[in-house]
């Protein structure tokens, strides 16, 4: 008997993955958590229905989410993941020499855990001596930062139960406390297909706190449209006036020198949806997408 996964990224669309097991699954407290085996991703983390992450395409949400930033700030020292409980965004963090100390800030240390035992080639680096996991709310942990941070990465899941308040213009401008001068932060925005009105509000509410706000892109097969948004916001710095020699080489499958700058070269109408962004609004009403 075949056994198939199907993640429905709208009420019209969906995913569906061919498995050959499961596992683990159970409720956190939090939210349902599963890791099924897929013939075409390998391990899959699926949240509340939702894909997560996989093995297989795992290096481009996570360099694209890292290394944009950390090129552009000209020393990161000392930086937190909002969410990630994965640890593949703390992974590419550490590949920067200049960071001293990453801080993983997750609330669902459930999620830390079953990483930890099944996805070792994403999770791996928590244990290196320069993390620190907290398990914990991680807007209540940016609401209490002053000036702690030189980068903030904000790895969420969709706007949705605990993760709504991280798409908040309230929680951009606790970002913009929590950094310190010359700072900047990066949070995954969703789908330019399936989640316009939650980019243009996300882009209200970055630039209501950042005098320097981009929006780029990458390709990740798994997530809803397989069209994904980061958004970028520097309290000094931009990243488009990055000097390329000072990009750093690094292991990485995805990003480089030329894609640190294309990827802020955007269609027309995610130009125009960056262009539109209005006044922050209610979140409710945005689709279905994943995030790791």
């Amino acid at each position: 008997m075949e056994l198939w996964f199907t993640e429905l990224q709208t009420p019209a669309v969906g995913i569906t993955c061919k498995t050959s097991r499961t596992l683990i699954e159970e409720h956190t407290g939090y939210q349902h958590l599963a890791i099924i085996e897929t013939e075409q991703f390998g391990r899959m983390l699926v949240l509340d229905g939702m894909v997560q992450t996989t093995e297989r395409d795992e290096f481009v949400y996570h360099e694209m989410l890292v290394h944009v930033a950390l090129n552009t700030h000209p020393n990161p020292r000392r930086v937190v993941v909002i969410g990630g409980g994965d640890g593949g965004t703390i992974r590419e963090v550490l590949k920067h020499p200049s960071v001293e100390e990453a801080v993983l800030a997750e609330i669902d240390g459930r999620v830390v855990e079953a990483c930890r035992q099944f996805l070792p080639s994403i999770s791996g680096a928590l244990s290196d001596p320069r993390v620190t996991v907290k398990i914990g709310d991680g807007v209540q942990h940016i609401r209490e930062a002053r000036e702690e941070y030189d980068v903030v990465l904000i790895d969420s899941t969709e706007p949705v139960g605990a993760a709504v308040g991280l798409f908040s213009p309230e929680f951009y401008a606790d970002v913009r406390k929590a950094l310190r001068p010359g700072g900047i932060m990066v949070a995954q925005t969703e789908s330019p297909f399936f989640n316009q009105d939650l980019i243009r509000r996300t882009q209200a509410g970055i630039r209501a706190s950042f005098p320097v706000t981009r929006l780029y892109l990458a390709s990740v097969p798994t997530y809803p449209s397989g069209l994904w948004s980061f958004t970028l916001g520097s309290l000094t710095h931009d990243p488009l006036q990055v000097d390329p020699a000072a990009i750093k080489d690094m292991p990485t499958k995805y990003y480089n020198r030329d894609v640190h700058f294309g990827a802020f070269q955007l269609p027309t109408f995610v130009r125009q949806l960056v262009e539109s962004a209005d006044a922050p609004a209610s979140l409710n009403g945005s689709a279905s997408a994943g995030g790791a």
